[in-house]
């Protein structure tokens, strides 16, 4: 059975003590200590699993212009992935400790270069510290190359910002923010050097996609909380640099409702032109 959106403690914990095939990937990451994610892993990470770091390996470097996280070259991405031994048609399961807010961003990466068989674990390490169950420390070891090549994209294809700046005119999707409301609103925070949203834009913060201890809300939950924000419509998403959007993308795929567009540059790169046109306050 491939798993292709989430994967409960259970079902991984059975697939590891079967020798069952498949690729762990360790993102933990902390916003604004970029070096603490590797050091959390060696610590203590589900046996066997690699360590992808949202900077290096997960996203390109910025120039300035195209926001904090742009999206890796597919290319690049795809000979990282080798490296670690990923093979063609692996299951893969990432996981972290923030309700799976940066392994969401590997869940999309890997169905945009065509791999189906990809699941973030329903509450992350700590779901599976609670299930009692062992990690294993120290540093990441090289594994075997593997035999992994891109294919045709599994998700819609990222849009521009001259494609969202157009969409406030035309309103022909609903752009969702992932932040949380306090940024969304406009308040000031040091992650945003200029505040607010984008003109039209609605909140939908990552978090509300989850239930308190981590795990994701039910498909029914979830479908209905969308549905409200976006009718019958299509969604363009967005976040502050395109990653926690990819937990709405990851969201909605639960739910079974029609796949969003995502805005990678988002908050981080809308701002980096004055030009653009920036809105403040809830609505």
């Amino acid at each position: 059975m491939a798993y292709e959106t989430l994967i409960d403690v259970d079902a991984l914990k059975d697939m590891v003590a079967s020798g069952a095939d498949v690729f762990l990937l360790d993102c933990e990451f902390e916003l604004g200590a970029p070096e603490k994610g590797l050091a959390i892993y060696a610590k203590g990470h589900i046996p066997g699993a690699r360590y992808a770091h949202l900077d290096d390996d997960l996203a390109s470097p910025p120039d300035g212009s195209n926001g904090r996280h742009p999206l890796p070259a597919p290319v690049a991405l795809a000979g990282w992935l080798r490296m670690q031994g990923l093979r063609a048609g692996q299951q893969v399961v990432a996981y972290d400790s923030n309700g799976g807010a940066w392994a969401a961003r590997a869940w999309w990466l890997m169905r945009w270069l065509g791999h189906a068989p990809v699941a973030v674990l329903d509450g992350g390490k700590p779901a599976w510290i609670a299930a009692g169950l062992p990690l294993e420390t120290g540093m990441p070891q090289p594994f075997p190359s593997g035999d992994f090549e891109p294919g045709d994209p599994l998700v819609p294809a990222p849009i521009s910002a001259a494609d969202v700046l157009a969409n406030i005119d035309t309103c022909a999707a609903q752009v969702l923010d992932a932040r949380d409301p306090s940024r969304f609103a406009g308040e000031p925070n040091p992650v945003d050097p200029v505040a607010g949203h984008i003109p039209g834009a609605k909140n939908r913060f990552f978090r509300d996609n989850l239930n308190p201890d981590g795990s994701f809300r039910p498909a029914g939950e979830l479908a209905a909380a969308f549905t409200a924000l976006l009718g019958e419509g299509p969604a363009i998403l967005q976040c502050g640099s395109g990653v926690t959007a990819c937990h709405n993308a990851l969201a909605m795929a639960v739910a079974g409702v029609p796949a969003g567009r995502l805005y990678p540059g988002s908050w981080s790169e809308w701002i980096a032109d004055p030009a653009r046109p920036v809105a403040r306050g809830t609505e």
